[in-house]
């Protein structure tokens, strides 16, 4: 059996499993009831968002272009009589 069916069984097992009611005790007295399997999944979503939201800036940083060093006019960063060798990509 392959792992993506192995994980669906496992799943669909668990969810089986798991079909009595649970209560959530949330603040200020409240609560909330529901399917077990129904609570897990919402952790799980819960999660998937807050830890897509945490990695948001860093995505957007590196999406942007990085901004030139300014130069003196009529100066550039790399002349053609540079006696430096060119860095390899990525440094």
């Amino acid at each position: 059996m392959d792992t993506e069916g192995s994980h669906f069984f496992a799943l669909f097992a668990f969810a089986l499993n798991n079909q009595h009611d649970a209560t959530v005790h949330l603040l200020f007295g409240h609560q909330w009831r529901g399917p077990m399997m129904l609570i897990v999944l919402a952790a799980f979503a819960l999660g998937v968002v807050v830890g897509v939201l945490g990695m948001l800036p860093g995505w957007w940083k590196r999406r942007t272009p990085p901004t030139e060093p300014a130069t003196p006019a009529g100066a550039s960063v790399r002349g053609e009589d540079s006696l430096l060798p060119t860095p390899p990509h990525g440094l």
